[in-house]
Order: C-alpha cells, then structure tokens, then sequence
C-alpha cells in the first residue's frame, strides 16, 4: 500500500463463496471510481471452520450436509442457488470438484504474497482454486504452484510455511475481527469509518466508496506555496 491511499481492509475466508462474489462487486465499483488509483484494498484473514480437517475424500455438499445437519441434496440446492449468484457477476463456481480443505496454510500464502505487494493477486489465485479449478488449498505444493505463478520465490514460500512465519499475522487478523464485531464474511471496512456486511450489491459499495473518499480527501494534508524564482522542465523564471 503506498501513503496517501484510502484503505479498504477486507475480512475473508477462502472456502466463503460470498467472499469472492463479494470481491467482483468491490471491484465492479473500483472500476467505475475516478480515484481508483487513491485506494488500496488489504485482505485480512477470517476462518469459519478454524477446526475443520483437510479431507479429499467427501464432497462440499456431503460436508455441508453433516455440518449444518440437512440432507446432501438440500445441500447440493444450496450450492447451486451459490452458484447462480456467482455467474451472475461472471465467475464459475464448481462445488463438485471443489476440496474440502482448511484455510489457514492459504491464509499463511496470503499474507507472504503481501509482503511482495501481490496480496490481491493471491486473494484471486486462491479463490479460483477453491471455488473453480478444484485444487487443494491446504497443499503446500499447490500454493507454492501459485507463488510462482505470481512471480515470487517457491522456496520462500514453503520455508515460510514449514517455519509458520505468517501464523501471528493470520491469527492477529482473526482477533482483530473478534474485536471490531465481525460476525460473518466478506467483512469491508472503509477508512475504519463505515462497513459493509456481505456481498451487497456494486452500488452500495460505490456509494460508500464515494461518501468515504470525500471525507477521506478533506483529511489530506494540502500545501500553501509561496512562489519565487525557480526553475522548470520550460526554463528558469
């Protein structure tokens, strides 16, 4: 993030659909924001299932159904209803594939990705794992896959992993959504002034986006310049 940017921090999970449905709305309004290039957006680490054990052998529905008590097909409607919210904003969801997997390792990736500047490329690369390429989020391997795609160093990564060098930072994310009353995922917080609860609709994070930077851009510091002799890329005056 470079100074004088308005931050957007969002709390999210991997395995959270709405998150990365949440993500193409934030960013459908980006894209229509004449001051695009005065925000940046920080990804903040949230688990739903912190106890949840990597297992490739069940579905998401045989998952979902045990965890939330209903039967698989319920389950499997559920997933579809997920899904045709999803390919409206133009992502492809394929819960069939999808692994059931812990996040915390990805969140981990996350964050090394950060601190290269490469988070919100990360953000997707896992996303798109998760929810449409079926890849396993929890496999060291698959992420260090990623890392090099991003152009960062796969031994870093996986020293980083293997040495939980990112652990404090995945769970100090989690304490801090504890603290500030996050109840679910996606979680944006604007300017740590107002934020959003879900994946609402593009026009309410434009909305938001716009009263925040307004008030943001009062707060900036501006110069009072007394001219005097000086030169220019036209000459000396």
């Amino acid at each position: 993030m470079q100074k004088n940017q308005l931050k957007i921090e969002v709390w999210s999970d991997v395995m959270c659909p709405f998150c990365y449905i949440g993500k193409r709305k934030i960013e459908q309004a980006l894209a229509d924001f004449p001051d695009r290039e005065q925000v940046a957006i920080e990804w903040k680490s949230y688990q739903l299932n912190p106890n949840l054990v990597t297992d490739t052998t069940i579905s998401t529905a045989e998952f979902l159904a045990k965890h939330k008590g209903i039967s698989t097909e319920q389950a499997e409607e559920m997933n579809q209803y997920v899904s045709d919210m999803a390919s409206k904003v133009g992502l492809e969801f394929n819960f069939k594939q999808a692994v059931v997997a812990n996040s915390f390792q990805a969140h981990a990736f996350s964050h090394f990705a950060k601190a290269s500047g490469k988070q919100n490329e990360a953000e997707e690369l896992l996303f798109k794992a998760y929810f449409t390429e079926g890849k396993n989020i929890d496999d060291v391997e698959v992420l260090a896959t990623m890392a090099e795609e991003l152009g960062l160093n796969k031994e870093d990564l996986l020293k980083a992993l293997a040495e939980n060098t990112y652990a404090d930072a995945v769970k100090e994310d989690i304490l801090e959504s504890q603290q500030i009353g996050v109840r679910g995922v996606p979680f944006f917080v604007f300017d740590r002034k107002y934020a959003i609860s879900g994946a609402q609709e593009a026009q309410v994070f434009e909305d938001t986006l716009h009263k925040t930077f307004t008030e943001w851009k009062k707060k900036q510091p501006s110069l009072t310049i007394i001219e005097g002799e000086s030169c220019g890329p036209d000459g000396c005056d």
